[in-house]
């Protein structure tokens, strides 16, 4: 009872503490209550303002007050960082310059807006950092705030360096593959030129703020997506053509300009490649023959010249998820050239049941495969292998014992670091993230991460690895799962030694750390190298 009696006397505050704090929120709720009315205020003069504009100068527009906001904010970009009441009003100032411009365009008195609306199937959740990884998320919080509130909570995030969220966009339904556009994009608005040391950030961040993200619906969708990188804001809903479907993949070519995405002949169920013009608001002006059956993941090769096709040899119902041939599929690895869709070589696995799903590229043109079994759970068969043009086989990685049973028979994405020569492969059924040494072809370690699925390179700018030694690059990979976790996976670099049971604790071959979201992460997560 007297414990009790003191731990609450503690708590008691003085009578002068208790009028400070007052003191304190009641600045704090007048200071909160000036700015919501001034913010009103401001809106609404400008509101007043532009009407009056547009009547004695037709041609004004709300472009003019985002212009003056830019101005203003590069003033302050050229401030150092003194306070952190300067950074917030940063914030402010560039937040305001996005509301006006989206605003711009849907400008008043216009009787059509000057670019598509998306706002009945998105919304937009944005902070002010460079993105780093995009992630597709199956369910994200819930806004009750929100106007466009989207039942399901499927979702796109942009993360940064620190595996924070920097915005995230509520999507229609669930998604699948996220893709990049490369940094080279021919006939685009050119680099700007670096006038002072002040714009050495603007230099580093241009290639996210001008690059577009292709979001594709999970198979079979008839959408996909393109987003800006830099807020998560949709461009442009593209939907397939009539009798074909999206089999929930693309890519680039190195130039940025086409984007190629595997499609399915609802009629004869082949296989088929689609070809999208980036520079033409992604219409479509061609398609090849997949030559195979259910094209998933493709790849550009380091040659610019040649698409890599992961044909999973799976024929599915039209409008379901339904596997129809499992007795007689035939997966291929193909090689098409992506001018005409020559076919210039086709492997197939060693099992007819080896489902071919998932590429990662090595940059000597390796390629990195995940197989999906879709045989009896007693067979045990490799999950992970490569290949290279001219082979004539697939070649399987090192697994300890041959206990491939370990991935479930399940691989659900596959990355590589080339400059190091590792590669990441993830399984959400056997719960576990694996790291590859590709110099020896073995297994370096697994680790337990429940429902994990996306894999990308670790971003060296990462702040978790700042406590290591500064001469030390974080070699690794960053992992998402349904649980809502974000986990760098960086390989000890100590040499592989035998150590006694003491020093087992310090014997970890690949180190975890973990940050958790309120999300469940979705199927992939691509890195904006």
């Amino acid at each position: 009872m007297s414990t009790i009696e003191a731990n609450m006397t503690a708590q008691v505050p003085t009578n002068h503490q208790s009028s400070s704090e007052g003191q304190s929120g009641a600045l704090s709720y007048e200071l909160l209550t000036t700015s919501m009315l001034t913010a009103l205020g401001t809106v609404a003069l400008v509101g007043i303002h532009h009407r009056y504009r547009k009547q004695q100068h037709p041609d004004a527009s709300l472009q003019d007050y985002v212009n003056g906001i830019r101005t203003q904010w590069q003033t302050l970009r050229s401030v150092p960082d003194s306070t952190p009441t300067l950074a917030r009003l940063r914030y402010a100032c560039q937040q305001a310059a996005a509301t006006l411009q989206q605003a711009y365009h849907h400008d008043i008195g216009d009787d059509k807006p000057a670019s598509p609306d998306f706002t009945s199937m998105h919304t937009t959740t944005i902070l002010v950092r460079p993105v780093s990884w995009v992630s597709g998320v199956a369910s994200m919080p819930k806004d009750h705030t929100s106007l466009n509130h989207n039942e399901h909570d499927f979702g796109v995030v942009g993360i940064d360096a620190d595996r924070q969220i920097v915005w995230q966009t509520t999507m229609p339904e669930r998604v699948h593959d996220i893709v990049v556009q490369p940094l080279s994009k021919p006939n685009r608005e050119p680099k700007p030129d670096i006038q002072d040391e002040s714009d050495v950030q603007d230099k580093s961040t241009y290639a996210t703020q001008k690059r577009d993200v292709v979001v594709m619906g999970r198979r079979p969708s008839e959408n996909f997506w393109v987003l800006k990188t830099s807020n998560g804001q949709v461009q442009y809903a593209i939907k397939s053509d009539e009798n074909r479907h999206f089999y929930g993949h693309a890519c680039y070519s190195l130039d940025g300009k086409w984007l190629y995405v595997t499609e399915n002949d609802t009629v004869s169920l082949a296989g088929k490649i689609g070809i999208y013009d980036a520079n033409d608001a992604y219409q479509k002006v061609a398609e090849f023959d997949s030559h195979g059956i259910g094209p998933h993941e493709l790849i550009m090769h380091p040659d610019g010249q040649t698409l890599v096709i992961a044909n999973g040899g799976i024929k599915t119902e039209q409008a379901s998820r339904e596997e129809l041939n499992l007795d007689t599929m035939r997966p291929s690895l193909v090689y098409l050239n992506r001018h005409d869709g020559t076919l210039l070589e086709q492997v197939t696995p060693e099992h007819n049941q080896m489902s071919v799903r998932h590429l990662a590229m090595h940059d000597d043109g390796t390629v990195m495969i995940g197989i999906q079994f879709q045989g009896e759970r007693h067979i045990n068969v490799p999950l992970v292998l490569t290949h290279q043009r001219g082979d004539i086989s697939l070649t399987p990685l090192t697994m300890p014992n041959n206990q491939w049973q370990r991935f479930h028979q399940y691989i659900a994405s596959v990355a590589v670091d080339s400059e190091r020569n590792l590669l990441c492969v993830t399984t959400p059924i056997g719960g576990c993230a694996a790291i590859y040494d590709l110099t020896t072809r073995d297994l370096i370690d697994d680790v337990s991460l429940p429902d994990c699925a996306g894999a990308s390179i670790l971003a060296n700018s990462d702040a978790s690895a700042s406590n290591m030694d500064d001469r030390t690059e974080p070699l690794g990979f960053i992992v998402s799962d349904g649980q809502g976790q974000l986990t760098a996976l960086r390989v000890n670099a100590l040499p592989k030694v035998t150590l006694d049971a003491n020093d087992a604790e310090h014997s970890e071959r690949i180190i975890k750390s973990s940050k958790p979201h309120k999300m469940s992460f979705d199927n992939h997560l691509q890195a904006l190298c």
